[in-house]
């Protein structure tokens, strides 16, 4: 008889919007053919969403207005109550762990938590949050300490969970990569997608898809392209704002690029999935100027396109992005922003060795990131912590 488990996060079809919803939309499509499956997550109910075995939950209108973190511990709560009969837990991203936690102590069941992130690590989101930063690192120190299992998605993500948590057993903390459905992901030889966000697809382009946040890097990235050619276009595909502070430097910072140099194309809202797969094809280079990133899931899509890759050698980027043969890697430190615009330029100099490079990353996204072999070590992880319970 399959395993019951109870898949617990944030982010779900159709509301993705970062990394970890892309990592769980995949991770539950791969496991539900191993593994008895119900997915927990934020959202209203929609027809249809029972017999695809996922449960939707609000927060608490009585908290409508309230800190972040108290509206997100009401849906953890809501989530813990609907999770009777489900014999192991897993949960990703701070805004489910207490779920899981809780779920772990009133059901008696083991919990899984995958970390995509490490609230020590991104005080940033103080700005965001305020006091609720404090309640969110203390909801993901509960979890993770008490966890069956821990799952980092890449080695440096292993040292940095032990680094901010040496309570834990080393030996509860289990490396799994994520992943990349390169079916999806694949170049697309149509520019229609282009064309009809002010895309000229007869000129080069650097391009950007993230969240405008701290952690991404972004204000980084637009002082850096300042110095690139200026036949070159930048466009930034660039959306939910973690603050309206931020919001306010990134809109402040767009004006003066756009001012200064032709060609830079904003758009502020989250592209479907074939549109993005279509800018990332035809992208010159692809940049990801990361602060803090433990694995970096859009490089892998836009590996999986065919594009060269420009990032941050932090975190797992370098677990993904072989430097010199899928991309250039640039060090964080006082000289960031130069070497970022170092990297672009070289790149954009050099189209024989940016496709070399793009063919390459294409070869390493399909041979080595697969979500079927990502689901199976999962799956394998969740029978062994079973015995072990």
């Amino acid at each position: 008889m399959r395993v019951r488990v109870g898949l617990l996060t944030r982010e779900y079809p159709p509301d993705v919007y970062g990394g970890a919803g892309v990592h769980v939309e995949f991770l539950a499509r791969e496991l539900r053919p191993l593994v008895d499956l119900e997915v927990h997550c934020w959202g209203e109910s929609s027809t249809g969403d029972r017999a695809a075995g996922v449960v939707r939950h609000r927060s608490w209108r009585a908290l409508d207005g309230a800190n972040d973190a108290l509206r997100t511990f009401s849906v953890d709560l809501a989530m813990t109550a609907a999770l009777q009969g489900r014999e192991l837990v897993h949960s990703h991203t701070w805004y489910a762990n207490l779920a899981g936690h809780l779920a772990k102590l009133l059901y008696g069941v083991p919990h899984v938590v995958t970390a995509h992130s490490l609230e020590p690590l991104r005080p940033w989101k103080a700005e965001q949050l305020g006091g609720g930063y404090a309640l969110s690192s203390w909801a993901e120190r509960t979890a993770f300490e008490a966890a069956d299992a821990v799952v980092a998605v890449s080695g440096a993500m292993r040292a940095d969970i032990l680094g901010c948590y040496p309570e834990l057993d080393p030996a509860r903390v289990h490396v799994i990569h994520n992943g990349i459905d390169t079916g999806l992901y694949r170049p697309d030889p149509g520019t229609d997608a282009l064309t009809r966000t002010g895309v000229d697809p007869d000129r080069p382009y650097v391009l950007f898809v993230g969240r405008i946040t701290r952690q991404k890097g972004v204000p980084h990235l637009m002082r850096a392209v300042r110095g690139i050619d200026p036949a070159v276009q930048v466009v930034l595909c660039a959306g939910a704002p973690d603050t309206p502070e931020i919001d306010r430097e990134f809109r402040e910072l767009y004006e003066e690029l756009s001012g200064a140099r032709e060609g830079v194309h904003w758009i502020p809202r989250m592209l479907p999935r074939p549109e993005v797969v279509q800018l990332l094809t035809h992208a010159t280079v692809f940049v990801c100027p990361s602060v803090y990133e433990p694995l970096g899931i859009v490089n892998l899509e836009a590996m999986a396109c065919g594009t060269p890759v420009v990032a941050s050698r932090v975190g797992g980027i370098p677990e993904v992005v072989e430097d010199g043969r899928t991309g250039l890697l640039v060090d964080l430190g006082d000289d960031f922003e130069a070497g970022l615009t170092r990297a672009l330029d070289a790149v954009l100099a050099d189209p024989a060795a940016a496709r070399r490079m793009g063919e390459a990353g294409r070869r390493r996204a399909v041979e080595e990131f697969g979500w079927d072999a990502v689901a199976r070590r999962t799956a394998r992880l969740y029978e062994e912590i079973r015995k072990q319970a």
